[in-house]
């Protein structure tokens, strides 16, 4: 059985929302209560509509990590649908398996690390904005692209891509940083994608259509 723990502090409420998010939320708040004031009805509930999917969108929940050697978890919410064996990439020095976890504007968008270890490379690539699902996105979409290096030597390539609607990648960590599996490091705002490049050395956990969760779920292990 795999033991789990916390590799951030626990939120002290009962739900939590990213910090990216307040912005939004307030700014919907804002234009609520204008059009409350103004005695416009039907608008000013809309707005309180819209506040409570905004909120929803930017919801942080706290996730317990599975802990042990070699296990790479899912860095995002969604649904895996690739899960491939590569020879090149430029995400990735060697030959690898790529799985891919699309997420929709329903799933929690706070990305998170999938192996322990120290960030090595954090490159940005501004670009286009096709639907994420599509396998053009890789390459020609906004997208910011991670490499750990894990306490035994192995990498984890991880890609962020903005989607069809995602307009902004948020990530918290820089070359050097050394981090947890399980932890918060970024978001991508509305509808994206997440890229994962394992060694060819792991043993997939997962499927194509299998949906999987941020920090929890398991991708594969070495």
């Amino acid at each position: 059985m795999t033991s789990l723990n916390w590799s951030d502090p626990p939120s002290q409420t009962a739900f939590p929302v990213a910090k990216a998010g307040y912005p939004f939320i307030y700014a919907s708040i804002f234009v609520t209560v204008v059009f409350a004031l103004l005695g416009v009805g039907p608008l000013a509930v809309l707005g309180l509509f819209t506040t409570g999917c905004v909120c929803c969108f930017f919801r942080d929940p706290d996730r317990l990590i599975p802990t042990g050697e070699g296990i790479v978890v899912s860095p995002a919410d969604g649904k895996v649908i690739k899960v491939e064996s590569i020879e090149q990439t430029p995400y990735y020095n060697a030959p690898c398996y790529r799985i891919s976890v699309f997420m929709s504007v329903f799933n929690v968008h706070v990305n998170r690390i999938p192996h322990e270890g120290t960030i090595r490379q954090v490159r940005y690539h501004p670009g286009k904005f096709f639907s994420a699902n599509l396998d053009k996105a890789s390459k020609e979409n906004e997208h910011n692209a991670l490499l750990l290096e894990g306490p035994s030597g192995k990498q984890v390539g991880f890609v962020q891509i903005a989607g069809l609607v995602a307009r902004r990648i948020i990530c918290t960590v820089q070359p050097g940083d050394v981090i947890k599996r399980g932890q918060r490091f970024g978001l991508i705002c509305f509808g994206s994608r997440l890229d994962i490049y394992l060694p060819r050395s792991t043993e997939i956990a997962v499927a194509v259509g299998q949906k999987v969760q941020a920090g929890s779920s398991i991708l594969g292990r070495w």
